[in-house]
């Protein structure tokens, strides 16, 4: 393996401790991931604006900030790559659709700026489905967004160019934002870790309705730990966020190593009622006795959602005609079809259909947060099926079930949507295909960092997110999968 690959596949905090000893600049980070980038993007189309010039730049400007003894961020050096619905100022942001194709914002998403203050290096913006609409990475601007285990098959979505820019190595840390299972899907579907934190811990600005507590933005990466070494640079109270809260800034990239001897997990196969591909419930459940390995009880039981589905549909319908309602009148056409039927969804709702939704919601939140005071934690699927084909857009049965809408094969993340709790995908295991199969653990609301110290202690025992792609990693042979 090169130097230049083997630096790509180094941890966010590795690089981060090495660039402070001074073994290695930004400027070598940087020139590294930007060759990764230029040698195996082209396949998989994750990163879709790539500001070399800029990068570079970013990067001298931060060696020389070291050498004058300046104070470092907690990011200093390290590359990100933003998700393309993130304002990024000065840089595109197209929100994946033809009507946003040569925007380039003047200001910059919550996310993006609290990143840059912590001394992360802008790269790039990574591919999205138009409007963050479904679970599918493509759109008309550039294409579809590949996954890096086949190249026949999606990397998933709403975040799945950051998911597959990770997974290649093209970035050690990317942002992604969760309504329905945006930041969890790719996650599980590439291989690497994503964390949809509760409502507030990461403030999200700007934002057409700021008391939305359906979306959530959040941190991903190669690993447990450097999702925890990102969330500690984007959460925390800001005045622009009212759902926003003050919390310890160093919390999350601390010891993450804990004593779960006396834990109790609930382990949900289905949610109770979903259609599941029973490849997935067979490579999660291998793994359950890793939980046990460590001390936990693990026992079947699931809580009593009902409703979720509901709420969630309103909800989602809601909150596109608050954000992009504007543009249906004179645009319509321009639209693609999903994004147009979840807009005609909420012209149409009537306020007893609001009011019902919001009512649902609270019973969810209620009946799982009564019911994780029985458990620690709930582990579920992330994704009911495994990748499928990237010309295909949506999946339309599971199990001979067929599907409502284009979103409802995400039903077992976006039930934990509903409830507002945090929500995290871990690499679990590979199919008999080699394709990734993500376990999603939900904990207790405004208990982040327990979630983060339990996912951690499943990664360290299982060793998946070690697995990397063949085609852009020359370290590894695929036998060893």
């Amino acid at each position: 393996m090169s130097v230049s690959n083997e630096l790509c596949f180094k941890s966010a905090t590795e690089l981060a401790s090495e660039i402070r000893a001074g073994h290695i600049s930004s400027r070598d980070v940087a020139q590294a991931h930007l060759s990764q980038i230029e040698e195996f993007n082209g396949r998989v189309n994750a990163i879709v604006t790539l500001d070399v010039e800029g990068t570079l730049k970013r990067a001298l400007d931060a060696d020389e900030a070291q050498v004058k003894g300046h104070k470092l961020g907690i990011l200093h050096g390290l590359p990100i790559a933003h998700k393309d619905t993130f304002l990024t100022a000065g840089m595109r942001t197209t929100f994946g659709s033809p009507l946003f194709k040569d925007f380039v914002p003047t200001e910059n998403s919550a996310v993006v700026e609290k990143s840059q203050q912590a001394g992360a290096i802008s790269v790039g913006k990574t591919n999205v489905p138009e409007f963050a609409a479904g679970s599918q990475t493509f759109n008309q601007v550039f294409g579809p967004t590949r996954n890096p285990y086949n190249l026949d098959l999606t990397c998933g979505g709403s975040s799945g160019g950051a998911a597959a820019a990770l997974a290649c190595g093209f970035v050690p840390l990317a942002d992604g934002s969760d309504m329905g299972g945006s930041l969890r899907n790719p996650a599980s579907f590439c291989n690497i870790v994503g964390l949809r934190p509760s409502i507030g811990v990461v403030p999200q600005y700007p934002v057409v309705n700021g008391f939305d507590v359906l979306c959530a933005s959040g941190p991903m990466a190669r690993s447990v730990e450097d999702v925890g070494l990102l969330l500690n640079a984007i959460c925390g109270e800001d005045p622009r966020d009212p759902c926003s809260f003050r919390q310890d800034s160093a919390s999350f990239s601390g010891r993450l190593e804990h004593d779960f001897s006396r834990a109790r997990i609930a382990w949900s196969p289905n949610l109770g009622c979903l259609p599941v591909a029973p490849e997935v419930i067979q490579v999660i459940q291998k793994q359950l006795d890793v939980f046990s390995s460590f001390g936990c009880e693990v026992e079947e039981a699931t809580p009593d959602l009902t409703g979720a589905h509901e709420a969630f549909h309103t909800l989602r319908g809601m909150i596109f005609e608050t954000t992009y309602g504007h543009l249906y009148p004179d645009h319509k056409d321009a639209l693609k079809d999903t994004v147009r039927w979840n807009l005609e969804l909420g012209r149409n709702l009537t306020a007893p259909k609001i009011a019902q939704a919001q009512r649902l919601q609270s019973q969810c939140f209620a009946k799982l947060s009564q019911f994780l005071t029985q458990y620690d934690f709930l582990v579920t699927p992330v994704s009911q099926v495994l990748p499928f084909p990237v010309e295909q857009e949506y999946v339309t049965e599971i199990n001979a079930v067929p599907m409502g809408s284009y979103i409802d094969w995400m039903s077992a993340s976006y039930y934990i949507s509903v409830t507002g709790h945090p929500a995290i995908s871990v690499p679990c295991g590979f199919s008999q295909t080699g394709l990734p199969v993500g376990i999603q653990i939900v904990g207790r609301y405004r208990r982040d960092l327990d979630l983060l110290r339990i996912a951690y202690m499943f990664e360290q025992s299982t060793r998946f997110a070690t697995v990397r792609p063949v085609f852009c990693d020359h370290s590894y042979d695929h036998k060893e999968r």
